[in-house]
Order: C-alpha cells, then sequence, then structure tokens
C-alpha cells in the first residue's frame, strides 16, 4: 500500500497548519513524524482517518479504502471494560479471551487483565491502547505519541513488541525523541520536509 499527499492544506481561520504538504508513505515501513507542538502532526492525523477535511490538495491511497487502526494522545479506551474486554471489543469474537489474554501478557502484568481500565495506571492504559491498535485487522497504523507516560524500559518492550507486529504494514508514528526514531528503525519526517515538497517514494 502507498499513500501519497499532494499540496495538503489547512488553516484554522487565519492560522496555517498544513502549507501544501506532499509526501509519499509505503507499505512495510515506519515513518517518524517529527515537528515542534502545533507543526501540524496531530492535524494530518484527524485528515487521514477522515476526522475532520483538508482544505486542499489530495489524500491518495493505493489500493483505495484501507482499514485503520491507531493510538491516539488520549488511549480512548472503555473505562469499565477490563483491557481484555477493550481489545475482545474492537477485535469481535473471531479471538478467544485466551488469545487476548497472551497477547496483552506481552505488555502487561497478568494481574492487571481482568481489572477495569480506571484501576490502571497511565503506562499501563498506554500498553493496552497501543496493543489494541497493533492487533486490529488494519493496512495502516497511525500513532500519536504512543510512548507518553512510559519509562525508557518499557518503551523499549513497547517498541520491541510494535516491530514485531507491524508485519508489513504501514506505520506512521509522531514523536518529539529523535531516540524513538533510531529504536523504531524508522525514517525520520520533519514536519517541516513536508511543506512544498515533491511527493517521493
Amino acid at each position: 500500500m502507498t499513500l501519497t499527499l499532494e499540496n495538503l492544506q489547512k488553516s484554522y481561520g487565519s492560522l496555517p497548519v498544513l502549507d501544501h504538504c506532499s509526501f509519499s508513505f509505503s507499505s512495510g515501513r515506519i515513518y517518524c513524524l517529527m515537528g515542534p507542538s502545533g507543526s501540524g502532526k496531530t492535524t494530518l492525523f484527524r485528515i487521514l482517518m477522515g476526522l475532520e477535511p483538508a482544505d486542499g490538495g489530495s489524500i491518495r491511497f493505493e489500493p483505495s479504502s484501507p482499514e485503520f487502526s491507531a493510538v491516539f494522545q488520549e488511549d480512548r479506551l472503555c473505562e469499565t471494560f477490563s483491557p481484555v474486554e477493550n481489545l475482545r471489543f474492537v477485535l469481535g469474537k473471531s479471538v478467544s479471551r485466551e488469545d487476548i489474554r497472551r497477547e496483552l501478557s506481552l505488555l502487561l502484568p497478568e494481574e492487571s487483565l481482568s481489572r477495569p481500565v480506571f484501576t490502571l495506571s497511565g503506562g499501563m492504559k498506554r500498553r493496552t491502547a497501543i496493543c489494541r491498535a497493533m492487533t486490529a485487522h488494519s493496512d495502516l497504523i497511525i500513532m500519536d505519541e504512543p510512548f507518553t507516560g512510559l519509562d525508557e524500559d518499557t518503551k523499549k518492550l513497547v517498541i520491541e513488541y510494535i516491530k514485531s507486529r507491524q508485519r508489513g504494514r504501514l506505520l506512521i508514528v509522531s514523536t518529539h525523541q529523535e531516540e524513538d526514531v533510531e529504536l523504531l528503525g524508522g525514517e525520520l519526517v520533519r514536519m517541516e520536509r513536508l511543506r512544498a515538497a515533491a511527493p517521493r517514494s
């Protein structure tokens, strides 16, 4: 799958956030978007997922109509559900509870898997959201600052998990840390490079 942005534009009032952004992303690779707060990373993700419209330019997926999974800046979990129930809600009954527990146990302590999410720490919630995104059926995975609230050792564990579960899909991650790019083995894409740049493969 390829994702191509051509002259993508978005403003809020008189403030331009995305200014003629052009780039091409390809399946099987990890792209790490970096830029200061307000540079348009979250706005780009929201446009890609159809949560808000662009003001101009185009987005082309080949093949068309890909399936998305995402980690937002907020965890967006069902707080009264357990981690197992949160994943089961997305995956459906085609995946057994035992398989879901086995997957979650790669990132979470066993004792946390059946507890309501609201009783978990912020880091545990984050890991649940990441596991949900990686196990969902998708062609494109979007992660908006996914490592917020994780200590260094946990972050490394999570990154290894993400890499092991990418499985040829396109992964786009926003981060503020250049070390995350190295740990992910990703391609660094600075937001300023997207502005008025010719698309490339």
